[in-house]
């Protein structure tokens, strides 16, 4: 990880952002009624999932790594932060999230941990912040007045976007004078092509299909500025993972399974088993991005969690002023205990499925 300190206006901004997360613990009781069990025993965990893409959760559960839990599918979510206040307030029973918003979500009082990484940037899977090839745009200086697409507010794009600026040398009030949109993934290329913004961040296969098309580069990625690392981890309401553990284990050793699946399988194996998971589950959705598909993102075997993924952010957050020195540990809000790799130790040795299993 880089040394340099992000600004406190950037840390002011995500948490501005944020504001509507730290409410959710006094909603966590108001959502719907935990969805029980199926006929055969199965604890049901309710999700959002993205149209087009397969999560590790759901390869898992394809994959039949699920032995103690059933998936059922509520609905899409382009937008982390609205991920996990839809987990803590109990409209589902796990979100995904950067850890910053994380983070920020349990010192407002949230109970929830996590539990399992869920994404971020590898040597071939990050997020790019593109420009458009005759935009003139080269440099920071050159975004004063300009506007960036991100997905949401708050969360991992606006918070790179900010660093960036920062490590460019721009000043706070120049920062300021760089407006951050909210663009759905799914838009922002055209957006970027049209001239409706002059960044659109692109990540995934929105990044590949993009690229392919040509007329744009990047002006800067994640990758660039902090190599590869875990941005985002999975969250469940601690009260459910009191009441029912066997379940949140079964989840976490299963996706972790899968995304180590990922990191260990051929491409092409990957892809087509992308493409049949999509056909049976019948929502209507395109396969044509999972062709774009290189890598599960995530660099560490498993997915486990490093409590710098979240102390960087503990840190900052005491620095501003809204946390106490003390007040949160980042060994407080995640565990490990229920993923396979957590002891470092496995081999590339492949299972029937070309599953990297850990060693006993």
């Amino acid at each position: 990880m880089p040394t340099s300190t992000p600004p406190r206006r950037a840390l002011r901004a995500v948490a501005a952002a944020l504001t509507l997360l730290t409410s959710v613990s006094v909603l966590a009781g108001c959502g719907k009624s935990e969805p029980g069990s199926t006929a055969d025993g199965k604890t049901v965990l309710r999700y959002q999932g993205a149209t087009g893409q397969v999560s590790p959760y759901e390869l898992a559960e394809d994959l039949g790594y699920f032995s103690k839990i059933s998936l059922r599918w509520e609905g899409d979510t382009t937008s982390g932060p609205a991920n996990i206040q839809a987990a803590a307030t109990n409209q589902v029973e796990f979100g995904s999230a950067f850890n910053g918003a994380v983070v920020k979500l349990i010192a407002g009082g949230a109970k929830v941990t996590a539990v399992l990484s869920s994404y971020g940037s590898d040597e071939q899977s990050f997020t790019g912040y593109f420009v458009r090839d005759d935009s003139g745009i080269n440099s920071a200086r050159d975004l004063i007045g300009k506007k960036v697409g991100v997905n949401t507010l708050g969360a991992h794009h606006e918070f790179i976007t900010r660093e960036w600026l920062h490590q460019q040398g721009l000043s706070d009030k120049e920062i300021k004078q760089v407006e951050l949109t909210v663009v759905p993934p799914a838009n922002t290329e055209d957006a970027l092509r049209k001239g409706q913004i002059e960044v659109g961040t692109l990540g995934s296969v929105f990044r590949e299909t993009a690229v392919e098309r040509g007329g744009i580069h990047p002006l800067f990625t994640d990758k660039g500025l902090f190599g590869t690392f875990d941005y985002g981890t999975y969250v469940f309401r601690n009260d459910f993972i009191a009441k029912n553990p066997d379940a949140v284990k079964d989840f976490v050793q299963g996706t972790a399974r899968a995304t180590r699946w990922l990191q260990v399988t051929p491409r092409e194996e990957v892809q087509a088993r992308f493409t049949s998971i999509i056909e049976k589950r019948g929502r209507n959705e395109n396969t044509g991005l999972i062709k774009y598909w290189k890598s599960s993102g995530i660099p560490v075997p498993g997915a486990v969690i490093d409590q710098k993924e979240l102390q960087i952010w503990i840190d900052w957050l005491v620095r501003n002023g809204e946390l106490k020195e003390g007040q949160l540990k980042a060994t407080d809000l995640f565990t490990n205990k229920d993923n396979p790799y957590a002891n470092g130790t496995y081999t590339p040795q492949s299972g029937p499925t070309g599953e990297a299993v850990a060693a006993k």
